[in-house]
């Protein structure tokens, strides 16, 4: 519930029409959570002051997971590329860092990229196995 109030939250910061929110999901070890939002929170502020866009910090941090919950006009192709450009930063950084790219949702099509550099090749190798194994035809999530 926290998250959802948080999402509403972060569009009334920029009170502007055609906000939409877009979450980030990552997770460090805690030994690293600090690090990792005081970066994060560095960098976020130099796209904030470049272009205006807010993404406020929530998390449920006793397990190392946060998300920031960018507010981006979706009408503005600049803000659409600086908030996955800050979104790919933060999954680089968390993997960086001895944590993951995706904390609680999961690897779809838009983290798929940093499989291979969280896991290596090998594993991401013996993962592709065994979904041919168990799904010969490609058609549970399909990829």
């Amino acid at each position: 519930e926290a998250r959802h109030h948080a999402y509403w939250a972060a569009i009334a910061l920029r009170g502007l029409p055609n906000l939409r929110g877009m979450p980030t999901d990552a997770a460090v070890p805690i030994s690293r959570l600090a690090d990792c939002v005081i970066e994060s929170d560095a960098d976020l502020q130099e796209v904030t002051q470049r272009t205006g866009l807010v993404g406020p910090l929530v998390g449920h941090v006793g397990d190392g997971n946060f998300h920031y919950c960018l507010a981006i006009d979706v009408t503005n192709p600049d803000e659409i590329h600086e908030a996955k450009a800050f979104s790919q930063r933060l999954a680089e950084r968390a993997i960086r860092m001895g944590g993951t790219c995706s904390g609680e949702h999961g690897v779809g099509y838009g983290k798929l990229k940093y499989l291979e550099m969280e896991h290596g090749a090998a594993a991401v190798g013996v993962m592709r196995s065994i979904k041919a194994a168990m799904d010969p035809h490609n058609i549970l999530n399909p990829g």
